[in-house]
């Protein structure tokens, strides 16, 4: 026989192989709605019950064994293990925080009662009440004296020894996700831990929540390109923003001294383990201090997250680890760069000069691109992958920060500063600029920018400028990725990880 041949009958054994598995898969999904309409004609319908008393989770009965011995707990989740053994029967019961073994005897809940169990499916959610008690072999448990179905499972779970490995559908699918993988429960957990610990550390700092508009006419604030949707009542066009910035300012304006929003923002960018075109950012901004105040809040609000939900300052992630007990590094992009390219910028007076330069050591760089912009080029490609250790990256050149503050002795710099980590921009702050007609000054180069095709230069925004003109104090902000903050804390490798629901490729039309 032929290798073609080979390779055809092998192919149509496959697809037979799939067939067949379908067919069962639908068997077994017929018998589960003949199930559920068994229930119902005897009067049994799980979807007619609305609310159940649950004293107990499961890790709570275990961690608290000897007080609660022999006594009775209500608990109630997904059934992920069943074992018959005639009069009797043993479950396992997977709730919010773990899972806890079910004795289920005929004559402790009524053989009616267990009749109906018996035909109870893997997926279904039951509550369970009993005494707490230990096995011969030494198992935490509950002996069941009723057993209640609170909600039938249509549909099949994954194969309980290999779970849900397939990524594409453990994203699309998070929720089959969660019941099948305990690691994936836990990162969620610990995103929720990171969001609340960065509020309560802020809460005590002083500062204020706040929210401001999804919605805007002028998405400024970052270098991002915007969605854009049409308001019908008003018959406008407005965009998604891709910032919190200019309004968080507003209200600095306002006098509210110490404010900040942990929202979603929207960029119209790509896909990749550390992008999602929506994401979550927190921005804070605090009058009367400067770059360096944000430094110090920002080493101070890692290690408090950290210690918060990892119980560590010390951050584990692939084969790196993080100290975040010592003292960061803080570096000028210009250090930086000569430290890892031996270019040193100081030396490098004109554009033709840093052209020069940049076609030496290799670095592509626009026609547009100024001599500032190379300097940013040379960072991101010689020294940002060496950035491990926590590290500030400070006084960034001036045509890539349109908002941000000069510095008084080298006005080609401003007082701004890029955290990493891992290799990775985790915040960016500044030293907030409040002069409104240098700010006019910057949002004119934006729009040059704009004009030569730069579609994620900055508009004009006049109602912040006329803020801006009304008068803001000296002001420090930052903005964290807390997605990406999230990533560290869990030791998770792509942004889609931490996102319980991440933007995915629709499928024939229909995201499933």
């Amino acid at each position: 026989m032929s290798q073609e041949n080979t390779s055809q009958n092998n192919q149509k054994n496959q697809n037979k192989s799939q067939n067949n598995q379908q067919q069962d898969v639908n068997q077994l999904l017929k018998v589960r709605r003949e199930k559920l309409a068994a229930l119902q004609e005897a009067g049994k319908d799980p979807f007619q019950i609305t609310k159940y008393d649950v004293t107990h989770h499961s890790q709570d009965v275990k961690d608290n064994f000897d007080a609660l011995e022999g006594k009775s707990v209500t608990i109630a989740g997904r059934m992920m293990f069943k074992r018959v053994m005639g009069k009797a029967s043993f479950c396992n019961i997977q709730d919010l925080k773990g899972s806890i073994q079910c004795y289920v005897a005929r004559d402790s809940i009524g053989e009616e009662a267990y009749a109906d169990f018996k035909k109870y499916d893997v997926g279904d959610i039951l509550g369970i009440s009993g005494e707490v008690f230990k096995t011969k072999t030494g198992e935490m448990s509950i002996h069941a004296v009723s057993v209640t179905l609170l909600s039938k499972s249509l549909q099949i779970l994954p194969e309980k020894f290999h779970g849900l490995t397939d990524t594409d559908m453990r994203y699309r699918q998070r929720y089959v996700d969660l019941i099948m993988n305990a690691e994936v429960k836990d990162t969620f957990i610990k995103r929720s831990k990171v969001l609340s610990s960065i509020r309560r550390y802020l809460d005590d700092q002083g500062f204020m929540e706040v929210e401001t508009p999804m919605l805007v006419s002028n998405a400024g604030g970052a270098a991002a390109r915007p969605f854009e949707t049409h308001f019908n009542a008003l018959d406008e066009d407005l965009k998604l923003r891709i910032s919190l910035e200019l309004y968080l300012k507003r209200l600095i304006v306002g006098g509210m001294e110490r404010v900040y929003e942990i929202g979603r923002v929207f960029r119209n960018e790509g896909l990749d383990t550390r992008h999602n075109p929506e994401f979550t950012l927190m921005e804070l901004y605090q009058a009367y201090t400067d770059y360096h105040g944000m430094m110090d809040l920002t080493e101070n609000l890692y290690r408090y997250v950290a210690k918060e939900v990892t119980g560590s300052e010390i951050l584990t992630y692939s084969e790196h680890q993080m100290d975040l007990s010592k003292p960061f590094e803080r570096i000028t992009m210009v250090d930086a760069v000569r430290k890892y390219s031996g270019v040193d910028f100081n030396e490098i007076h004109t554009l033709e000069e840093a052209r020069a330069i940049a076609k030496v050591k290799h670095i592509e760089y626009e026609e547009r691109h100024k001599k500032g912009d190379i300097l940013n080029l040379f960072f991101e490609e010689f020294v940002e992958e060496h950035l491990i250790q926590p590290t500030f990256v400070m006084d960034h050149p001036i045509e890539i920060s349109p908002l941000t503050k000069k510095k008084p002795d080298n006005p080609e710099y401003v007082e701004r500063f890029e955290f990493f980590m891992n290799g990775w921009e985790m915040a960016n702050a500044y030293s907030e600029l409040n002069d409104p007609i240098d700010q006019r000054a910057r949002f004119a180069a934006q729009e040059e920018l704009l004009a030569a095709g730069d579609d994620e230069a900055n508009h004009t925004d006049e109602d912040f400028l006329n803020a801006l003109s009304t008068g803001m104090p000296p002001t420090g902000g930052i903005g964290f990725g807390i997605d990406r903050m999230v990533m560290m804390m869990t030791n998770s490798p792509s942004i889609r990880d931490v996102l319980a629901f991440p933007t995915m490729k629709t499928l024939g039309g229909k995201d499933q």
